[in-house]
């Protein structure tokens, strides 16, 4: 049986039936290691992509009349200050490691839309790598339980051998 495992630079070909099984289990725990990565991704994108849903669904729900409306602005996670709406159409918005961008309402929306749907072509992209590689590790997961199913097979034979001539003896 032989599987492609995916590398960025370069595709290789490897023959599973060939390896023992010390070398497939060795295979087994890196891409268990790989998957771990990859799932821990994968819940960082989801998380992002709520954050950036949750400002757009916030923007989108901005009323003309909530000028001079008052609101809790965050000073931190779980510490706010009462403010007021004084300008519905300019909004500051943190894109990342400190960097701030002036927006008039229809380029936050804009923004936020971009983002949501960036982020979820990076989670479609990741999720078809995780399923290559859960293909692969199946594989892998297969040669290594038929090669030991031999190894039990054989050692069984062997003991089976070993106690006739002690039967044949007696």
């Amino acid at each position: 049986m032989a599987a492609t495992a995916n590398n960025t630079a370069k595709t290789e070909m490897i023959d599973l039936t060939k390896l023992s099984p010390d070398q497939l289990m060795q295979i087994k725990q890196e891409f268990d290691q790989e998957m771990g990565n990859i799932q821990d991704s994968l819940s960082t994108l989801h998380g992002c992509k709520a954050k950036y849903a949750g400002s757009k669904d916030a923007l989108e729900a901005f009323q003309p009349d909530w000028e001079n409306r008052q609101i809790l602005v965050p000073l931190t996670s779980s510490m706010y200050v009462p403010g007021r709406i004084k300008d519905l159409n300019n909004f500051i918005i943190d894109i990342g490691t400190g960097y701030y961008i002036e927006k008039d309402l229809e380029g936050s929306k804009d923004y936020f839309k971009r983002r949501v749907e960036y982020v979820q072509e990076q989670i479609e992209k990741i999720e078809k790598i995780q399923l290559q590689k859960t293909r692969f590790l199946n594989s892998v997961m297969g040669v290594l339980e038929v090669k030991q199913a031999a190894a039990a097979k054989m050692i069984q034979q062997q003991q089976q051998q070993q106690q006739q001539p002690t039967k044949q003896s007696a």
